[in-house]
């Protein structure tokens, strides 16, 4: 009964890890139906819905107002827990969703599958060094998501919002004024403050058939998988750590959805419990971005004005020149 109750506790963690909001489109106009979807497992697929006990904060923000959502707006479809509103006036947008705490118990072996599984690699390698791999865990977890929108064409300042959740990303430039080529700076803040040397896990998903994933020497399997059908295309997620003030880049190499996520695992002190996690995830979409356009206008500009001079200075220049050769070599002649 004890190893069957073990195998059940395996297959609900592994089949429900990470969290995300994620919607349709990030793009979407003022004062028109959405939807926010969150899923519980993995980017590409929910495996169960999430009770509204366990949100602490469903928040919406935009134009400097930050609404608290009623967990009661939340629909469960399938395997998918749905908020669907009418958006706002023109300008970026945050949503958030905070989860209360929750304990599990893990077997030795099964906790360290887990850490091994979803990267959380500073972990098992203190279990190495201390000799406690052979050690039962009880870990109390929580999850806090974040996800940023455009809503018609004006940009505003709301994507730099803190939330103040336990753990959490923050990008320091508006993602929708960015296109491919450019890098996002994201800080990473734990309760409140950075967070340094920890492992994040970048994501994408290319639009219009691009190819799905970044490729890099130490991208690492996503554990969904053993669950994905026979057209869905394989998932690599790229490992970064912050730096000294919890910073780090997000190079924006194609359009499309852009996800990061983290675990953030301490030792516990509280009675019962061994181990502390805060899972935080943070999704956007990449397009053309408002800035191209601003690029393509500077960049004919250079041309024009190379080094500041009119460009009709150059041209009333020339012709006076010629005149003066053209009279010169006549008086020669």
């Amino acid at each position: 009964m004890k190893k069957l109750f073990y195998i059940l506790v395996a297959f609900l963690l592994f089949c429900s890890h990470d969290m995300y909001l994620k919607m349709d489109t990030y793009f979407l106009q003022p004062h028109s139906a959405a939807a926010i979807k969150l899923f519980n497992g993995t980017f590409d697929r929910s495996e169960n819905t999430i009770d509204r006990s366990r949100m602490t904060d469903v928040s919406l923000v935009g134009h400097g107002q930050r609404l608290h959502v009623d967990t009661n707006q939340w629909q469960e479809e399938n395997m998918l827990t749905v908020l669907n509103f009418t958006t706002g006036e023109s300008g970026t947008w945050v949503a958030g969703v905070s989860t209360r705490p929750q304990n599990i118990e893990l077997s030795a072996a099964d906790f360290n599958s887990y850490l091994e599984h979803d990267g959380v690699w500073d972990m098992l390698k203190w279990r190495q060094d201390n000799h406690t791999l052979d050690q039962d865990a009880v870990e109390k977890y929580s999850k806090h998501v974040k996800t940023i929108f455009q809503v018609g064409e004006q940009l505003t300042q709301d994507w730099q919002t803190v939330l103040g959740y336990p753990i959490e990303f923050v990008p320091l430039s508006n993602p929708y004024d960015l296109h491919p080529g450019h890098g996002l700076e994201v800080q990473l803040l734990w309760q409140g403050a950075p967070l340094a040397n920890q492992i994040v896990y970048i994501g994408s998903k290319g639009s219009s058939g691009d190819h799905d994933h970044q490729h890099t020497d130490e991208a690492i399997s996503d554990h969904s998988h053993d669950n994905e059908t026979s057209d869905h295309q394989h998932d690599e997620l790229t490992p970064i750590r912050t730096n000294a003030e919890g910073k780090l880049i997000v190079n924006l190499t194609h359009q499309g959805v852009w996800y990061l996520r983290t675990i953030y695992m301490t030792h516990s002190e509280e009675t019962g419990l061994t181990h502390e996690s805060n899972w935080a995830t943070l999704t956007f979409e990449v397009g053309q971005g408002h800035s191209h356009e601003h690029e393509v206008s500077e960049h004919s500009h250079d041309d024009e004005d190379r080094f500041g001079i009119p460009t009709y200075v150059y041209w009333v220049g020339s012709l006076l020149l010629v005149g003066i050769l053209f009279l010169w070599f006549n008086r020669k002649s």
